[in-house]
This record gives C-alpha cells, structure tokens and sequence, in this order.
C-alpha cells in the first residue's frame, strides 16, 4: 500500500509500504521522526531488503531526487502483515496515514499497490477559519448593463490572478469555496454573466406602463411590453455577447492575463473567449464544460440560415413567445423543480446545497428573469463551435486543462475524453464520485488540482502537475485516491489522470478489464 499526502503541490510526504507495514514497535523511534519533522518536508521509505525505513527530505518532485537523512529506524521483528499503527505516523502530521486491517487486506486481494493522497481541507468556519474576506461589487460595462462580481485575495499583489465563469442559472454564489479557499493564495475573481445571477438589468427593457399610471411594476415581469427602451435595442443574451464581456472585465477590471476556469456553460465560454482573445489567458481549466450552446444558427455563419428565424432572443419578446415563457418559467422556477435539478447535478446527495438553492430560486423571483430566460433559450449559436475553439486554442499554445466529475447526467465524461482525443497532449483529470459542478460538489479535490496546475504552468514546468510523482505516469495515466476531511468526517475520492498514451478504446478496454476482474472477485 503506498500513500501519499500532499498539504500543498508539490509539496508531500510519502509512505511507501510494500509487503510489510510498520508495527507498534516504531513508537520506540518517535524522537527521531519527529527530529526529522523540522524540515516540514518529509519522506519516509521502507526498504524491504535491508530492513529499515528512511526518512528523506523531498526537495524536488521526482521519486529519484532524494536526500536522506541520517535517522534509520530498524523493523526485523515486526508483528506481520496486519499489525498496522498508523497512529505513529499520524502523530507525525497531525493527520493519519493508513486507514486500517480491512483496507491492507481488500488492497492485497486486488493484487496491487493503492495510493492514498491526503490534501488540504477548506477553512473551517466552526473553528474560526474563514478563509479569504470577499467583496461583492458592480461594474457598469455599458449603460444599464451592470455586471455583478466577487473578488477575494486582493492583497496578494505578486499572485497570479483567476477568474471563475458561473453554469447556467447560477452565478458568483456557486464558487464562494473558490474565493475563500483559493482566494488564500491567489487574486480571484467571480462574475455573473448578463442576463443571470445578479446581473439581471436593474430596469425593465421593454416597460409596459409610463409613469403616472399607478401600476406596481414590480410585480409584472419585465421585457413583455411592446415597446424597447434605446439602452435594449440590440440586448440578446447569447455567448457573443458573455465572450464580449469577459474580455472587457478582464481587461478594465483585472488589467491583465488571467487563468479562466468554467464550469458547464461556463466552460463553453472561457474556451470561446480563449479562442478569440489569446493574448488575455493565462491558461483556462474546463469543468465538466458543455460542448455546444445555442440551438439557432448563427446569422454569420449561415446568413441564409439565420433569415428563416424572424426572432432571436432580443427585445421585445413576440406575443407567441410570450405565452410559451410564461408556461415555461412556471415549471422550472417552481422549488420543487429547481431541487430535482440539484438532485440530478450532484452525485453525493450528502452535499449541502441549501445555499444553491435558495440563491437560485431567489433569481427566478428578480421580475426580469423570465423575459431573460427567453432570450438566452433563442439566442443564436456562436461565431465558432466548441470543437473550433478548440483548434484555435491548440494553434495559440493556450495551456488547457481538463477536469470533469465520473457521474455526470448530463455532460457526461464521454465529452470530456473527446476533447482529450483532439489535445492529446493537455491534463485530464477525472473525478468520482462528482456530478456536474465538481467545484461545488468535491471542492477540495478541484482546489488542490487546480493549485497544483498553475504552479506547474508558473514555474514552466519545474513543478510537476499533481498527482503525477512518477515520470511515466504523464504518459501512461494514474488513478489515486484523494482523501480530505469535511465537518470532521473523512471523504474519499478517486481521481484518475489520463496520460498522453490515451485513447477511447484504451478507456473501453480498462473498464471491460475491470469489470471482468470485479465478477471473479465476487465469484
């Protein structure tokens, strides 16, 4: 069995255990372990043949960069495979490091080695840890067109700063753990897109009544009048225009090249607007992203096309498409609809969402959501597709990174390795059990490989990318099992890196494999 714990990329202490495991008799040696503990760093290996374990200062990531020190502990008479202290080791850390009788004996029945990786958890609340301070803030891009976002880690000035692009239907609230987590170590920046989350318009485009008449507008929804204020002549909800106001923040808030990460829709974006604005990224990392969005055709792309559809999202909205929004938004936005949604999203239904939740049925209630909603439904599709960012990415060296949850119902990991099989050569990390908002859902897990990637990208290369401690592994691909802990409850994660070497039939291959060596065992 063989564990790694990494507190922060590259950073680990490794415990390699072959075919014995250290016994109670190690307590006798704490004081040299902990002699050891002052540089923070540690290493520690069992060698089977000379019966010793050796502690080791890691100073570079890569398992022949080694520089032991002068503590040997010896372990001849050990009580058997099965007697397992791991409590001396997790003195050592202030954490564990074995799991226990039951995981050594299901790890020799598989036949192989397993390794664990212990990572960072998020700040504790409970225990006065709250992480990062964050702002809510407005930015006005265009008149009446007001852009919500959050920011935290304003004061690490010297930090590479990152941008978090929201799913459809929610915003800056669903990556609040990114901004108090990463927000502790990077600048970090969250933005609702126009039309969603808090950047619903703050008047209505299409007002139905003038002053004077005594009607309360806001209990009408807005965009159903017949008439369009000048600010909304040419508003259409659509990724043209979300592309267009990300490059804008970036560019008069930020003030320079970021990392992007997108979830879902968000994904779709952060890769189009890679595509078309190179020169502002840093690097972008797709969650579970979309691969398409937009049903109707884009008017340049397919001019002749785009002419047979005589709306497309922009204000006001048709009477007929008034009638069908109205029959529409009273289903999705009805509580119990929206937590079918959650449901389905998130694979562990022990993840709290009352937050996401209560955040999302509070925007369904803004008075301009509907009309909104019906403008996003009918925008057309973007000026290039998911598969053409892509290749435009791939042509400006853009570092692209890929993480997508296992379980997944509706962008389902089968996406994500299509996107592998064009860039064979970018990351890919796939994460179970995770749904499609990984961020939300196993936060610590995307924290920690995100750190990781950047650290990898900053420092060009020098810094391994997570998880990766063995050279081979970039090419042939690893599984490690990523454990952390959550209201004092440990969690347990598979996260699989798929290496250059993959391919769709390799994937088929393995889990027909797995699956066969699964019936013998149960047989």
């Amino acid at each position: 069995m063989e564990l790694t714990s990494y507190h922060s990329a590259p950073c680990c202490h490794v415990v390699n255990i072959r075919r014995k495991l250290v016994s109670k008799s190690l307590r006798s040696q704490w004081s040299k372990l902990s002699a050891a503990r002052k540089y923070g760093v540690v290493c520690a290996r069992m060698d089977t043949k000379r019966g010793h374990l050796r502690f080791s200062n890691r100073h570079s990531f890569g398992p022949r960069n080694f520089s032991y020190l002068e503590a040997s502990i010896s372990f001849n008479a050990f009580g058997g495979f099965w007697n397992v202290d791991s409590r001396v080791l997790r003195r050592a850390y202030d954490n564990y490091v074995i799991d226990g009788e039951e995981d050594a004996r299901n790890i020799s029945e598989r036949g192989k080695s397993v390794t664990k990786v212990l990572i960072p958890s998020l700040p504790d609340e409970i225990n006065g840890d709250c992480g990062a301070p964050g702002s809510s803030c407005f930015w006005e891009w265009k008149p009446k067109l007001n852009v919500h976002y959050a920011k935290s880690g304003s004061e690490n000035v010297s930090s590479p700063p990152m941008l978090f692009l929201p799913g459809f239907g929610v915003g800056t609230f669903h990556y609040e753990k990114q901004l108090k987590d990463l927000g502790r170590d990077y600048r970090v920046w969250a933005m609702d897109f126009l039309g969603q989350g808090m950047s619903l318009p703050f008047e209505d485009p299409t007002p139905q009544f003038k002053e004077g008449f005594g009607t309360d507008r806001e209990e009408l929804m807005w965009g159903f009048g017949d008439e369009t204020e000048p600010w909304a002549n040419e508003l259409v909800y659509s990724t043209d225009l979300w592309q267009d106001q990300v490059c804008a923040f970036i560019e008069e808030v930020i003030g320079e090249p970021v990392y992007v990460v997108g979830n879902s829709l968000g994904g779709f974006v952060a890769l189009y607007f890679a595509a078309c604005n190179p020169h502002l990224v840093k690097g972008i990392t797709l969650l579970n992203a979309t691969p398409f969005w937009g049903f109707l055709p884009n008017p340049m792309r397919s001019p002749r096309l785009a002419s047979l559809f005589p709306w497309a999202g922009t204000f006001p909205l048709p009477t007929s498409v008034r009638k069908l929004t109205e029959l529409v938004w009273q289903k999705i936005s009805d509580p119990r609809s929206i937590g079918e949604v959650l449901r389905q999203v998130y694979a562990d239904h022990s993840t709290k969402v009352d937050k996401v939740f209560s955040r999302i049925l509070e925007t369904t209630q803004h008075p301009a959501a509907a009309a909104s909603f019906a403008s996003i439904m009918f925008a057309p599709q973007g000026q290039l597709s998911f598969r053409e960012a892509l290749s435009r990415c791939q042509m400006n060296n853009v570092p692209i990174c890929l993480m997508y949850g296992k379980e997944d119902p509706w962008v389902k990991p089968v996406w994500g390795h299509q996107v592998k099989q064009q860039l064979p050569e970018v990351p890919y990390y796939e994460i179970s059990p995770a749904g499609h908002c990984p961020h939300d859902e196993v936060p610590e897990v995307v924290n920690y490989l995100l750190r990781g990637w950047i650290r990898n990208l900053e420092s060009q290369g020098s810094v391994g990318l997570p998880l990766l401690e063995e050279p081979e592994s970039l090419q042939y691909g690893i599984s490690r099992d990523l454990e952390f802990s959550r209201e004092g409850m440990r969690k347990l994660v598979r996260v699989q890196f798929m290496g250059t070497s993959y391919s769709l039939w390799n994937q088929i291959g393995s889990y027909i494999k797995s699956r066969f060596r699964g019936l013998k065992v149960k047989s």
